[in-house]
């Protein structure tokens, strides 16, 4: 009998996800492998448990489609046929190849295309120093948070809001927007303590889902509709007299403009637009208003729309107009990575992008499928790290269609063999969180991380910086920021005298693995001040209200939120969270939408929209409203009968602030199959 050797190591989870957990991880110290992972019940927000995707991690860094290998294409674009080569000859040929590149068309043809596959500051935004140290196009990351960002920064400034441990002191609860359940686990047992001091929880969304089923009511609302409710609350609350006019007079600019635009949308007016019953929509307000602690927890979601940006302005200044933020557990929250104000000054050479008398050429990740199709000149060398475009990004039909130029060169770093690295010339395999140390923020929480390497990396796998380092020397790159490791870089972005990271040093991270920064418990936001040029909390411009439509010919609006057992396709390929989600991907139809399209529950239908169609399995139900169809998670597109991903479906068309995606604001049909 063999006795195991297990040794637990802390370590921050680094998926794209507010909470950012502390887990412990078991580790089988005599086979490299690991056993198990838990919440770190130090945490004050992971409080000793994960969600249901992290604790089926073990299987995601042992599963058999991990490359642990050099891989060199020796088949056609797409089918996936591969040969493993050493170290040495992958990135001799890759520097080579892009050195033709550049010979011949100029650094710009080269394009690095990445995302939130990993938050750690190193292998996430670090990683961009070798491709600005080459000054190849620069990649605009506008697939998640720019809208949500623009309309944060134009309202209040500073990118940070209520702190979540002082949820539980709020009285009224709006989560708009937001299935917090699947996307935002750690925040429950503060809304659960909140409920036990009184607080009423309402949750708004177009359809019903886990969060819904928590909350103490679920209001349905027509997607993109969310500014005609806001202001239809504001207009309500003004009314009634429950403004508060000293924190409006003394901390806002614009407000008498914002009401004129308010004052137009009538409770009846609101349900029309809405699908809110006008009797709500006032209630709501006045609860909203009376309850003065009262929080509104959004999240991205609801800017996914055309008019998206404006729409979660309107929502988050609501608590402006009560004063809100004066009360401890008022205000809102959209994200607290504004809070983390570390020196980025080097960060994946920030200092090389500014120092460029001319802005380098601007390819935005939302319509990498054209750029990649129609994009002059053209480019020639695609980089794919932390991020699967294949199935993530708008227009697969044009992203694959891209992806199989043969004059173009593509480079995948992988901890999967994912749909994207079909299309590789070269898979060089990428290192877990386990493997490799870094330096972790949050945007639902502030607490700063840090991350040893916890076991040796599977196979051959390497950090994203190691391979770019590598690629550097054999070029030629004389930047000395593309060398660092990982704790000179964490060393520079602690070098600050910002007072909310006094005292907090790599030493003590390393000894403690993560610290709060030093923001005073009950600091209360936007009470004496705001970031914005203003000073003030600013209504103006009044945000327009533009509305997500469908048409005659595609009269249903898709929604593809976030589902349960994935986070975005990163665990799309581990059996047990895809059973989880039943096995295959299921579109939710409205009864009334059903019958008007002859769709029987379990059948499989088409469903179309101008850009494409796929074929999925129609489950009849009363969860969405009426005129809304709903597809949870972005799947692989092994699980879907057709071999086709939902993002067929989406369009590149783009949000109104921030120029981010509108995954939800899709128009399409259903068709019976032939």
């Amino acid at each position: 009998m063999v006795l195991m050797t297990v040794r637990k190591a802390r370590v921050t989870c680094p998926l794209d996800c507010p909470d950012a957990c502390s887990l412990i991880a078991s580790i089988d110290e005599e086979s490299n492998t690991l056993l198990k992972i838990e919440g770190d019940p130090r945490h004050p927000i992971t409080q000793g448990f994960a969600c249901v995707k992290t604790y089926r991690y073990p299987e995601r860094n042992h599963h058999p489609l991990r490359p642990l290998y050099p891989l060199r294409r020796v088949g056609k674009k797409g089918e996936g046929r591969f040969e493993r080569v050493s170290w040495g000859t992958a990135l001799d040929e890759i520097a080579g190849r892009l050195r033709q590149v550049i010979e011949a068309h100029g650094p710009e043809a080269v394009l690095p295309y990445h995302y939130a596959g990993t938050m750690g500051l190193m292998q996430y935004e670090h990683s961009l120093t070798f491709f600005r140290a080459l000054g190849a196009s620069e990649l605009q990351t506008t697939i998640c948070a720019t809208a949500g960002r623009e309309a944060w920064v134009r309202s209040y400034g500073d990118r940070y809001g209520v702190d979540p441990e002082d949820v539980p002191q709020a009285r009224f609860i709006l989560l708009w927007g937001i299935n917090s359940l699947h996307t935002h686990t750690h925040l429950t047992p503060f809304l659960k303590k909140a409920r036990q001091n009184g607080a009423r929880i309402v949750h708004i969304d177009p359809y019903e889902n886990l969060t819904s089923r928590f909350a103490d009511e679920h209001i349905k609302i027509r997607p993109g509709s969310d500014a005609a409710l806001a202001y239809g609350m504001a207009r309500a609350i003004v009314k009634a007299g429950l403004h508060d006019v000293d924190y409006i007079t003394r901390m806002t600019t614009g407000f008498e403009a914002f009401m004129q635009v308010a004052e137009e949308w009538t409770p009846q007016r609101v349900e029309a637009v809405t699908g809110v019953a006008a009797e709500t929509v006032e209630r709501l307000a006045l609860e909203f208003a009376q309850a003065r602690a009262s929080l509104i927890r959004t999240s991205y979601g609801l800017t996914r729309h055309p008019g998206g940006a404006s729409a979660l302005r309107v929502v988050i200044l609501l608590p402006a107009i009560t004063g809100a933020w004066q009360y401890p557990g008022g205000g809102a929250l959209l994200t607290t990575s504004g809070a983390f104000a570390l020196n980025r000054r080097y960060l994946g050479g920030a200092h090389l992008l500014a120092a460029r008398p001319t802005p380098p050429r601007q390819v935005n990740m939302t319509q990498i499928g054209s750029a990649l199709t129609a994009l002059e000149p053209p480019i020639r060398a695609l980089f794919v790290f932390n991020s699967n475009p294949a199935v993530v990004a708008p227009r697969s039909d044009l992203v694959q269609k891209g992806l199989q130029r043969e004059d173009l060169f593509t480079v995948v770093l992988e901890q999967a063999l994912t749909e994207t690295t079909r299309y590789a010339d070269y898979v060089l395999p990428a290192t877990t969180f386990l493997e490799h140390p870094d330096l972790y923020t949050a945007y639902g929480h502030y607490y700063l991380s840090w991350n040893e390497a916890v076991m040796p990396p599977q196979g051959e796998a390497r950090p994203n910086t190691w391979v770019f380092a590598e690629l550097g020397r054999r070029l030629g790159l004389d930047e000395p920021t593309l060398y660092w490791d990982a704790e000179t870089l964490a060393r520079s972005l602690l070098d600050t005298d910002h007072p909310w990271l006094k005292g907090i040093t790599l030493e003590r991270l390393k000894a403690e693995g993560f610290l709060r920064l030093n923001i005073p418990r009950g600091f209360q936001p936007f009470t004496e001040r705001a970031g914005t040029p203003s000073g003030k909390v600013q209504f103006d411009p009044p945000p327009q209200v533009i509305l997500t439509e469908p048409t005659p010919e595609f009269p249903l609006i898709l929604l593809t939120p976030p589902a349960k057992h994935f986070l975005n396709s990163t665990y799309g390929h581990i059996e047990r969270l895809v059973q989880g989600e039943g096995g295959e991907p299921t579109l939710l139809v409205h009864p009334e939408d059903a019958r008007a399209f002859g769709a029987v529950d379990g059948a499989w239908m088409r469903v179309r929209s101008q850009h494409g169609s796929v074929v999925r399995r129609v489950r009849v139900s009363e969860a969405p409203i009426r005129g809304t169809v709903v597809l949870e998670g972005t799947w692989w597109e092994k699980p879907a009968p057709d071999g086709k991903g939902i993002n067929w479906l989406t369009g590149e068309h783009l949000t109104d602030m921030g120029e981010g995606s509108t995954f939800h604001s899709n128009p399409v049909r259903l068709e019976a199959l032939d």
